[in-house]
């Protein structure tokens, strides 16, 4: 399903003054393309943005954007928001921003999206909805500070490409090719510099899902 709305950007750590040209973004850019990390099993689910290492990525005209999700006894659905990067416009002036898209649950695969033209520089975070877990005497706690969440992935969305994103949109339009099917796990991952993150319970073909 899909829902659009506005999210306020708050967090002042990627707050980056308009001014900057968008070489300065890639190298400031507080970004992370692999999600998760806590002991549960929803939040600790492998998630990557299938972007350069930097997670500073252009799109360019075919804009295809590509979420990679690792293996889970429980799926959960997946929630993407795209966002206009602070200081740069409106949030009126990034077409397809400020938007929120949830992905049903699904088992490891590999999912592409487009995204209309992105004309400011946009932060997108992916984030698994996990169910609600009781609360704990040390949930519960006022002075208990554990964090529960784990950390999504984020990445910055711009318009001026760089060499690493030419490798990347090549490798995302192979996938494309492969909608509705499936690809070699190890040929995907290593597409994205990403082979490290395999593990026994990967299976050896992933799914290609390219939703509407």
């Amino acid at each position: 399903m899909v829902a659009a709305g506005l999210l306020a950007f708050t967090a002042p750590g990627l707050q980056v003054p308009a001014a900057h040209a968008q070489s300065d973004l890639r190298k400031t850019f507080p970004g992370r393309r692999v999600g998760g990390g806590t002991r549960d099993e929803c939040s600790s689910r492998l998630l990557a943005h299938l972007v350069p290492a930097s997670s500073v990525f252009a799109p360019g005209q075919d804009r295809y954007l590509g979420v990679l999700e690792g293996p889970s006894a429980s799926p959960s659905p997946l929630e993407l928001t795209f966002r206009p990067l602070s200081g740069w416009g409106s949030a009126g002036a990034a077409v397809a921003t400020g938007q929120r898209r949830v992905l049903p649950a699904s088992q490891p695969g590999i999912t592409l999206l487009t995204l209309p033209a992105v004309k400011v520089p946009t932060v997108w975070e992916s984030n698994y909805i996990c169910p609600q877990a009781p609360a704990t005497p040390a949930q519960t706690d006022p002075l208990s500070f554990v964090a529960t969440e784990s950390p999504p992935a984020l990445s910055l969305l711009v318009m001026e490409a760089s060499k690493e994103d030419g490798a990347v949109k090549a490798a995302l339009a192979l996938l494309q090719r492969s909608c509705g099917g499936s690809v070699s796990r190890q040929e995907a991952l290593d597409a994205f510099g990403l082979s490290d993150l395999i593990t026994v319970r990967w299976p050896e073909r992933i799914p290609v899902r390219c939703p509407a």
